[in-house]
């Protein structure tokens, strides 16, 4: 079920003839599926200009990005305590799921 973004992300893809980039905000949506190969994302913003993303990402490839995050987090612990608070849940929830 989509859900609303409730920040932003900004979206870039540099092919060889073309550059495209893309920001979804609050008047935006993000999707999450997870199948037996991987984790599926999708945003989406309706309204005047209209932009749909959507990649998969098999599950070494998102344990491997999950290991970094947390390798950079611990590395530079730079984040904000608002941020490090709601991060810190969700990857708790993930555990949960997870156990």
């Amino acid at each position: 079920m989509p859900k609303p973004i409730i920040d932003k992300a900004e979206v870039s893809i540099d092919l060889p003839n073309r550059f495209y980039h893309g920001s979804f905000g609050r008047s935006s949506n993000y999707d999450v599926k997870v199948d037996e190969v991987g984790v599926h994302i999708a945003l989406d913003h309706r309204g005047e200009e209209p932009r749909h993303v959507a990649f998969h990402l098999h599950h070494y490839l998102f344990t491997g990005i999950l290991e970094t995050i947390a390798n950079e987090i611990t590395e530079k612990n730079e984040l904000p305590d608002m941020d490090s608070d709601r991060l810190r849940e969700a990857a708790t929830k993930l555990a949960q799921a997870l156990s």
